[in-house]
């Protein structure tokens, strides 16, 4: 007898600037600092049963400030720091591309820079999520895009570059489903608009 396949629900997390705070390009780990709100906001995530997937661009890879090496061991740092709560992302993805890079090898129009959907489809494959109900959230236009582009509600966070970005949504024509104060607030509207668990 076949195994019955279930979806499953996901929110897809900028890391700098909504799940911790904007330092520019983090090329060392004293530099990563959650957001007092951002336990709170993945426990809360956690109990209504969504998927926690990073995605985040990093092209201070492709520009030389750091190794992508870096960008692993950040994301173990984070994972440890999240254990002693009792917390577990379950999937961390990132783009070291970029057009522009400086070292080469890095330095392409890719499939998985935001707003491009490689990161949400790799994850999608991996964790069988249902992007219909899943969203995406993070402190640029660039986070909302990504989840319209994915067929997915995309929320702009005032945390971070959120305030500027907010000034330029007319400019660019990308409209937030929600824009939230924080990581928080944007998870209880969330669980409010889908109906929790």
């Amino acid at each position: 007898m076949r195994k019955k396949i279930f979806k499953n629900k996901a929110v897809f997390i900028d890391r700098d600037g909504c799940l911790i705070k904007e330092y520019g390009y983090i090329s060392t780990l004293s530099k990563i600092q959650f957001f007092k709100n951002s336990i709170k906001a993945l426990k809360l995530l956690k109990q209504n049963k969504y998927k926690i997937i990073v995605v985040t661009n990093q092209s201070g890879v492709a520009y030389g400030y750091f190794p992508e090496s870096f960008v692993r061991e950040a994301h173990r740092y984070i994972a440890q720091k999240l254990k002693k709560s009792g917390l577990k992302i379950d999937g961390f993805y990132y783009c070291p591309h970029h057009k522009n890079a400086k070292i080469e090898k890095y330095k392409k129009n890719c499939k998985c820079r935001k707003p491009n959907t490689g990161m949400i489809i790799k994850a999608q494959k991996k964790f069988n999520i249902d992007l219909k109900k899943s969203y995406t959230m993070g402190d640029k236009l660039t986070d909302v895009k990504l989840g319209h582009n994915a067929g997915m509600k995309g929320i702009l966070v005032l945390t971070g570059f959120g305030r500027w970005q907010r000034t330029l949504i007319n400019k660019e024509k990308i409209i937030p489903d929600y824009i939230a104060k924080d990581f928080l607030y944007a998870v209880k509207w969330i669980i409010k608009n889908n109906g929790g668990k």
